[in-house]
């Protein structure tokens, strides 16, 4: 096996992560919320919270934390697919959790759609509690948002 390096991501592989989200089968909105204006906005507010996963230079897998102060947020988490079940989730999942951490954040949670079946094992197995209680709703200004 080749060796995998987690790294954060910066503004310059906006193209990257916007093709391995596509090539990885996770929608992308490129003219909406993750345009090149408002992901990289969002890069510079937060730098540490974008992360990646490398073989030899090639990008194989992302992740996107975001924090509101309070609570973590962990999303966009994507593989490609020829590298899947090999722990570059896990890997990605757990560099994040460390930085909101660092951050001061105590409570970290994981939005995995309910036919994600290999998000909600990586989701047990890393001991987040899944809250049949709470149903996410959310608001949006255009179908890109």
């Amino acid at each position: 096996m080749q060796e995998i390096v987690i790294k954060q991501l910066t503004p310059t592989d906006y193209e990257r992560i916007i093709e391995l989200w596509e090539r990885a089968g996770m929608p992308a909105r490129p003219r909406g919320r993750d345009s090149y204006k408002e992901l990289t906005k969002q890069m510079e507010k937060n730098p540490k919270f974008f992360w990646g996963a490398e073989i030899k230079g090639e990008l194989i897998g992302v992740i996107v934390a975001s924090s509101d102060g309070r609570k973590g947020y962990l999303n966009r988490i994507a593989v490609q697919a020829r590298y899947r079940g090999q722990g570059i989730a896990q890997r990605l999942t757990l560099a994040a959790e460390d930085t909101l951490r660092k951050e001061g954040i105590k409570v970290i949670t994981l939005l995995v759609e309910r036919d994600n079946i290999p998000s909600i094992q990586l989701a047990h197995k890393l001991g987040y509690v899944q809250h049949p209680d709470i149903i996410y709703f959310s608001k949006r200004e255009s179908e890109e948002d």
